[in-house]
């Protein structure tokens, strides 16, 4: 828990050797609320979305058994296969893998899959890959909704919608209840056209869950979105806490980050000893 938050852990933290039922354990041992799993763009992380429903119920009733919550689902594989590919056979890789994640999450019980807003990644993005963007998501929130499961979009690295008030924007375009916000607040803080605080509370009533990631800007010499130690990046951990907590934010928080070798469990404790003093304190001055 993160003050009365649940608190979890992307699956990405701990190392690929592991399985995920030893990766649920590990979690749990360190604390975590629930596991955040990772369908990326890689085909061992795709090949989940393809095993047969029943391995699929049974690997769910596994991770059930240790102890730890099966919350949500970060659906990274549109980056590779992105709804607003200029190419119609990737768009319609793009439907599958948003139908067949959909049925994963139902068979697994998660109730939020958090995608990735890019309307194009490896190509360049051309006059129609908004619109082509907005009509896949239309047709992934038509499937959503068909199994009462929620598709909550991410604010990301790259300019197409990196802020909430982009989301609001599209969301206006696209009034489902089943399509919501997950900020990152490692990605809010790297623009620097963004006020973060103010962003957290324009989405707020959308917003399902917020990830924990440290960054740094993208003005900086060297910017990084990933792999950036807690603490040596430009997120203000401290006023983002006391602003949520102030604006009455109730819902989860994942903690974003990816194994960089070494020993298992050190970087994940690492990060916890940074962000939990500062939840405490932010806490306390809200109070």
């Amino acid at each position: 828990m993160l003050g009365k938050h649940l608190l979890g852990l992307y699956e990405k933290a701990l190392p690929d050797h592991m399985s995920l039922p030893e990766k649920f354990c590990c979690a749990k041992s360190l604390g975590f609320d629930y596991m955040e799993i990772s369908i990326d763009e890689s085909d061992a992380r795709l090949s989940r979305l393809y095993m047969p429903e029943r391995e699929q119920l049974d690997l769910g009733r596994e991770l059930r058994t240790t102890g730890l919550g099966l919350q949500s689902l970060c659906l990274s594989a549109h980056r590779r296969f992105p709804f607003g590919s200029a190419q119609a056979p990737v768009r319609d890789k793009a439907m599958e893998i948003m139908e067949r994640a959909i049925i994963f999450a139902k068979n697994l019980g998660i109730a939020v899959i958090q995608l990735a807003a890019y309307d194009v990644y490896y190509e360049p993005a051309r006059w129609d890959s908004p619109r082509l963007f907005l009509e896949g998501l239309e047709e992934a929130c038509r499937m959503a909704a068909a199994h009462q499961l929620m598709l909550a979009l991410e604010t990301m690295d790259t300019p197409f919608l990196n802020s909430v008030s982009k989301y609001l924007k599209l969301k206006a375009q696209l009034p489902c209840p089943w399509l919501a916000v997950y900020p990152d607040i490692g990605n809010l803080s790297a623009w620097p056209e963004n006020d973060v605080l103010r962003e957290l509370e324009l989405g707020l009533s959308d917003t399902v869950a917020v990830h924990i990631k440290e960054t740094r800007p993208v003005w900086d010499a060297s910017p990084c979105f990933k792999g950036v130690d807690f603490g040596s990046g430009c997120v203000d951990f401290l006023s983002v806490f006391a602003r949520l907590e102030a604006l009455g934010y109730s819902g989860p928080y994942t903690l974003e980050m990816w194994h960089r070798g070494g020993e298992t469990c050190a970087q994940v404790s690492q990060a916890l000893d940074f962000l939990l003093p500062r939840f405490a304190q932010a806490l306390g001055s809200w109070r």
